[in-house]
């Protein structure tokens, strides 16, 4: 490494600060570049990952931090380093080129650009000298056949901007219990009867098709789908893809078993798991799904928190560039840390001599037998295994706080703390625990006042008190998500109001007059080689299924025809591809399920609306919105005030008579 920075040394991403020393002459994504580029007619290379990415480290070594690739990079192109994270949309345009190209895409994505940002050559992860082979090869091809270049780069860029257009359906027709059969059929086949998830490795948890069918297989009362799903929730729990003494989930596993897993832990994924485990201990009412959301809940608390109270994006894999360092163990250290309890604790753990992790002979900890098996093999009660348990945990986790640290990506993004703030609502309400309410209201106000744009739409970022980023469609999508569950749960009227101005901001600045799809752009961004639409639902659930559901839910709120209308314009665009694939649009599968089963809007009046609002939220019911409140200019309540209680429920646009107990309310429900 050289002393003297490039010009990453001023960035706000983590990820590009760690590249802030390398010998090449890096830039990030802005004009001072891309102008360059053109002035020098020099092709660009655009080199994209994030700070948790294991893979993109190691080029980082081999080949980012190695003076002679740096001489080649810099004599023959303009170098951008750019963090997928905070420039989704640049991500997802050279992230379709690559495969385009390859037919496969992952990070790290290094994509070479004819001076106008048209891609014409990439790849993922090369090694130093077939790095240095392609760089030579593709400036030679500009500098000797410029045309053959601009041809390929013309029939790419019709590619990427031609790709995944949803067209307006011109069917209307109702939705019916056959249309969610022909989506869960194929699905099932690939369920792992074994290990939960699907049968095949890696294994990524996908919380948000767990959730849809947790939700299908309790409204279907199909016990199959339920069944797969408890099963898979209680196989990630015990697995080594969740930190047993740590909580929070790792991204994935690289096997089938959810034993060995890639180590960095994402914000996104634990906010989606936190709500998932709530809503499936809503259901089942299993102590473990509790046990597990709390522990993230807490793990999030002390390791991802900014002192603002927004939450930080990642954990890295690696610690003293080994990964999984932090977190596995050998025997020798173990049993010397837990003295008279390792064997007990050693078993319960699954830590054996040789080391489960076999790569590393080292012991990621997991749990292979269950409590009942270790209480009988120990001849100890429920409770002594409990304490004992808690102790070893205390113990090991205090040894592990002295080790060197995960690095941390401690910048904060809108989308990912909209997630959270919801989690945290929604465990709020289920658990009936008014803490989390308060540092999720605290998180959406501050994001209010200090991410909004004076135009009245939002940044996607904010790290060392600076917001830079123009907000993306996902930003929106989960942060108006969130306003409406903290309404939900607080049933003040400001998080309504705020939600329904950022969905008209979205309306205005999103909209594609050629598709019932948003733009994953605003029309205020700066222009890219193309504007793209994000449909399918991956480990994060798509920003127009997710923006889709909030309309359905606004419209309903504020009986607002236009707001309804659209959503339902972007589900039918769809509804053919979801029976093609339904893993892939899982969270349009819910706004199917809602469609099909129609959503319980369940209105609450009266001095006790608190009480009975938390007797409603003991119960199970997935298809709904609730609204109440002293005083209220919702059209669901408005006029309907008394200091009775009274619960309202209506479906479908028809509505049953006011009772006064949930248990009555229930019974409209049936």
């Amino acid at each position: 490494m050289e002393n003297t920075p490039n010009n990453l040394i001023h960035a706000s991403s983590p990820y590009l600060l760690q590249h802030a020393y390398n010998p090449v002459h890096w830039y990030e994504w802005g004009n001072e570049a891309l102008e360059k580029a053109k002035a020098e007619n020099k092709l660009i290379l655009v080199s994209i990952g994030y700070s948790a990415c294991h893979w993109c480290h190691v080029m980082e070594r081999e080949s980012f931090e190695n003076h002679e690739v740096a001489e080649v990079m810099n004599q023959h192109f303009i170098c951008i380093k750019v963090d997928r994270e905070e420039r989704p949309d640049i991500d997802q345009i050279y992230m379709y080129a690559i495969q385009l190209m390859t037919g496969s895409g992952g990070w790290p994505l290094n994509c070479i650009c004819l001076p106008d940002q048209r891609p014409i050559y990439g790849g993922t992860y090369f090694r130093k000298n077939d790095w240095i082979n392609i760089l030579e090869n593709v400036a030679g091809l500009w500098a000797n056949e410029p045309d053959k270049a601009i041809q390929y780069a013309e029939r790419l860029t019709s590619g990427i901007r031609d790709s995944e257009k949803i067209i307006q359906s011109s069917v209307e027709e109702a939705y019916t219990d056959a249309h969610l059969t022909e989506i869960i059929e194929p699905w099932k086949r690939h369920f792992d009867i074994a290990f939960g998830g699907y049968n095949r490795a890696p294994k990524f948890p996908l919380p948000n098709n767990w959730v849809f069918l947790l939700r299908y297989g309790f409204l279907k009362d199909d016990g199959s789908v339920f069944t797969a799903v408890c099963h898979t929730l209680e196989e990630m729990s015990r697995g080594g893809i969740y930190d047993q003494i740590g909580g929070g989930f790792a991204r994935y596993s690289v096997d089938d078993k959810w034993h060995v897993p890639h180590f960095e832990k994402m914000l996104y994924d634990n906010a989606q798991l936190i709500s998932l485990y709530a809503e499936a201990y809503q259901c089942t009412k299993f102590e473990s799904y509790k046990q597990t959301a709390i522990e993230t809940i807490e793990w999030v608390f002390d390791e991802m928190t900014s002192p603002e109270g927004l939450f930080y994006a990642a954990l890295d894999a690696d610690s003293e560039g080994i990964e999984g360092k932090f977190y596995v163990w050998d025997k020798a250290e173990f049993d010397e840390i837990l003295g008279d309890d390792a064997e007990l604790i050693g078993t319960y753990y699954n830590i054996t001599e040789e080391g489960n992790w076999e790569e590393e002979q080292t012991n990621i900890l997991r749990k292979t037998l269950s409590d009942d098996d270790i209480i009988t093999k120990f001849g100890i009660t429920a409770e002594i295994l409990k304490g004992k348990v808690s102790l070893a945990k205390e113990k090991l986790m205090a040894v592990r706080g002295k080790r060197i640290r995960p690095g941390l990506d401690d910048k904060c993004l809108t989308a990912w703390n909209g997630m959270m703030i919801k989690a945290l609502a929604e465990a709020a309400q289920i658990f009936n625990h008014h803490t989390y309410y308060e540092k999720a209201s605290a998180t959406a106000q501050f994001i209010l006042n200090n991410l909004k744009t004076e135009k009245g739409g939002l940044f996607r970022n904010y790290k060392n008190g600076k917001a830079t980023i123009t907000a993306f469609l996902d930003d929106y999508a989960f942060f108006i998500e969130a306003l409406i569950s903290l309404y939900e749960y607080d049933f003040d009227e400001q998080w309504l109001n705020e939600a329904k101005q950022l969905s008209d901001y979205v309306m205005n600045n999103f909209t594609d007059a050629d598709s019932p799809m948003f733009f994953y752009t605003s029309a205020k961004a700066e222009d890219l080689i193309a504007r793209k639409h994000e449909v399918m639902d991956n480990v994060i659930p798509a920003s127009n299924s997710t923006m889709s559901q909030n309309l359905k839910k606004l419209g309903l709120l504020f009986d607002n025809e236009s707001y309804a209308d659209k959503a339902a314009e972007m589900l039918s665009g769809v509804r053919e591809k979801i029976k093609t694939y339904g893993s892939a649009y899982s969270n349009w599968a819910i706004q199917l399920l809602n469609e099909v089963y129609g959503i319980n809007e369940i209105a609450i009046t009266g001095l006790e609306t608190d009480v009975v609002k938390m007797e409603l939220s003991h119960y199970y019911i997935p298809n709904k919105i609730v609204l109440g409140g002293a005083s209220s200019n919702l059209p669901l309540i408005s006029g309907k005030q008394s200091n009775d209680t009274k619960i309202f429920v209506c479906r479908n646009k028809v509505c049953q008579l006011p009772v006064k107990t949930v248990e009555k309310a229930l019974e409209h429900l049936k």
